[in-house]
């Protein structure tokens, strides 16, 4: 089984969406766990503080060091052999290649920050850093969650058919996948394309590689 933890300050976050489709079926298979561990837990004052004003002045607030650190250790205790990754925008960028190397690994905790980000002194005790993209997201769930379900569809037995997941777009070079089509023929005044109707699946093969390398080139 393919362990995921994730650290947050809102485990309700992640209620809806590993209640529904492919999370939702591959945790019922037991082909992947998921456990919400709450970092406000891990703070030791009576109010349960995770954020601080930051030294040197400037606006918003960051996560103090200790309920994240004990979160996360919380999680290595739980998971000895998990990789732990925080989200964060100055990360180096999530691709498919990097969901397919975690597949290879025994499970991964995702660490959600809030406020203005993590104490800088947070990132010792984490595996890797990630980011989704260059822009800022209100906290780390939404990244963490687009991270579960690339990395979970890609499991061994958790999509009906395997190769839907090895022909998806940047998976062989970072070429997009080619258009598809399906049923009617005709839509609208637009058709698809003579060659998906032959039959000579020589030619569709051909078709959709120069499909793809062409949408890759222009996008």
């Amino acid at each position: 089984m393919f362990h995921t933890q994730i650290l947050t300050l809102f485990p309700e976050f992640f209620d809806s969406p590993l209640s529904c489709s492919i999370p939702k079926r591959a945790i019922e298979a037991g082909l992947v766990s998921a456990e919400m561990i709450q970092i406000r837990d891990f703070a030791t004052d009576k109010h349960h503080k995770v954020d601080d004003s930051p030294y040197g002045g400037g606006p918003g607030m960051l996560m103090k060091p200790g309920p994240v650190v004990g979160a996360i250790r919380a999680a290595r205790e739980k998971q000895p052999d998990t990789h732990v990754v925080m989200l964060t925008p100055s990360g180096t960028r999530f691709t498919q290649v990097k969901a397919l190397e975690y597949t290879r690994k025994p499970g991964i905790t995702l660490l959600c920050g809030r406020y203005e980000g993590f104490d800088e002194r947070i990132c010792d005790y984490v595996d890797e850093e990630v980011s989704l993209g260059d822009y800022v997201l209100s906290g780390g769930e939404p990244a963490a969650l687009s991270v579960l379900d690339a990395v979970i569809r890609l499991l061994p037995g958790v999509l009906g058919s395997p190769e839907s997941a090895l022909l998806d777009s940047f998976t062989e070079d970072g070429i997009l996948d080619w258009p598809h089509y399906t049923r009617p023929v005709e839509f609208e005044g637009r058709s698809v394309p003579k060659v998906l109707l032959s039959g000579d699946h020589k030619k569709i093969d051909q078709w959709r590689k120069e499909q793809a390398q062409t949408r890759s080139k222009k996008r």
